[in-house]
């Protein structure tokens, strides 16, 4: 299946499941982009929404399997799975990495040819796409009976939720912060940035040959989306206003460092973890990350360092991330995964693998555990997770973070400005916003 008949089915999955569209006319249109019969009707009875319903762990041997795009996968994950199956000796797991920018596909895919894992660990904003599609299983019930839903934090939690039905569990959560080289800065008598006007002076003053002033993610992945987000935000814009004068104001200030050398072009092709190697090797004084990678500075860092808030623009801001548990539709073993997805969110298994992982508690009776506070750089983090705003824009948000992604990309690479880069962006994003 190629990459255009895989979107070309994800939209119409999306049609169906809002009965919008019939499973005839599915079928047809399958057939008209050259999707087999088989294919398209398995992904059919995958929209269903299987729940694992009432059925009961099994006794004897299982495997449960596992996709994630965890790479290269945290202390604390590999801990996790290392643990279980000490717990439960009957159940063996096994997991497969996927490339980030893959897995979303490759779960539409897998669905299609009824080849998904047991359980996904989902980036949060995709989980509402992925539960609209019906490639999720139905949880509402075992979570009712768990009864501990009432114990995260709004932003995560929601985004597990469809259409007033549970889908998964968050896994964790994470937000952005600025890392930065306290030896560059004393020695460029530079004091850690609080606003715009402070970062482009500090960025000015930091950049020096072979030195960055600031290094970021703008890749066009939704880890790009995820960095940008907060720069819209922190203009007064949001999803629905990138036609507006803010959010011009937002890109065209990264046009500007990216223009004036002070961040590199090459931004446009890092990750996030690329941006934080580019620190930690001392290529960058500043770098916008996420607290996943405190671990990598105290390992790689050969030099003092702190983290402070993201500088405001006209206010303060920053961005929910973090991932979920899911079971799939198809999943022969339901329960199974459901008592493992259970274990890892019983408090001092998940207190350890956060802190293995470096990333934070999305449970509130985890948030004040001094573990997660003690470490003033880690407190950061978590200060600011607690108004850290989510991308909580409806079953769309992939094909909205993608013209997103193409917005800031065409704008500082040069081929377009920032303004028409974002007015042709709002124009395609205001109808797959949410009503």
């Amino acid at each position: 299946m190629t990459h255009n008949q895989r979107a070309h089915l994800a939209d119409m999955v999306t049609e169906v499941s809002a009965g919008r569209m019939s499973r005839r006319t599915f079928m047809g249109r399958a057939a008209a982009i050259g999707i087999g019969s088989s294919a398209a009707f398995t992904l059919l009875e995958a929209c269903g929404g299987a729940s694992s319903g009432s059925a009961s762990p099994s006794s004897g041997p299982v495997t449960l399997t596992i996709w994630d795009y965890s790479n290269p996968p945290g202390a604390g994950y590999l801990q996790l799975l290392a643990a279980y199956p000490k717990v439960k000796p009957n159940v063996k797991l096994q997991r497969t990495a996927i490339p980030f920018a893959d897995l979303k596909q490759k779960i539409i895919q897998g669905a299609a040819a009824r080849q998904l894992p047991d359980i996904v660990i989902i980036d949060n904003p995709d989980h509402q796409a992925f539960s609209s599609m019906g490639i999720l299983a139905d949880l509402t019930s075992q979570i009712s009976t768990w009864g501990q839903g009432n114990e995260y934090l709004k932003g995560p939690w929601t985004s597990t939720t469809w259409k007033g039905k549970n889908y998964g569990v968050p896994n964790n959560s994470n937000c952005l912060a600025l890392y930065y080289n306290v030896d560059m800065l004393k020695k460029a008598g530079v004091k850690p940035p609080t606003n715009w006007d402070e970062l482009h002076s500090a960025a000015q003053k930091l950049t020096t040959k072979g030195v960055y002033g600031l290094s970021m993610a703008l890749v066009q992945s939704e880890e790009g989306t995820f960095q940008f987000l907060p720069f819209l935000w922190e203009a007064g814009a949001d999803l629905n206003t990138l036609d507006s004068p803010e959010a011009t104001t937002a890109l065209q200030y990264l046009v500007d460092l990216t223009k004036q050398g002070l961040l590199s072009r090459d931004a446009l092709n890092w990750t996030q973890q690329d941006a934080m190697t580019q620190w930690t090797a001392g290529k960058s004084a500043l770098c916008i990350n996420g607290p996943w990678n405190l671990p990598a500075a105290r390992s790689n860092a050969k030099f003092n360092w702190d983290v402070v808030p993201l500088p405001q623009g006209k206010q303060a801001a920053s961005i929910l991330g973090g991932e979920n548990w899911a079971i799939t539709a198809t999943s022969q073993h339901q329960a199974d995964a459901w008592e493992f997805i259970k274990w890892t969110q019983e408090q001092s298994v998940l207190k350890s693998y956060l802190l293995g992982n470096g990333t934070l508690p999305s449970r509130t009776d985890l948030g004040s555990d001094p573990a997660f506070i003690k470490d003033p750089k880690q407190a950061v983090f978590v200060k600011a997770l607690t108004t850290a705003k989510p991308r909580a824009y409806g079953p769309n948000y992939p094909k909205i973070s993608n013209y997103v992604q193409q917005a800031f990309q065409s704008a500082i690479s040069g081929q377009k400005s920032a303004s028409a880069a974002l007015q042709t962006a709002s124009q395609a994003v205001k109808p797959l916003l949410p009503s």
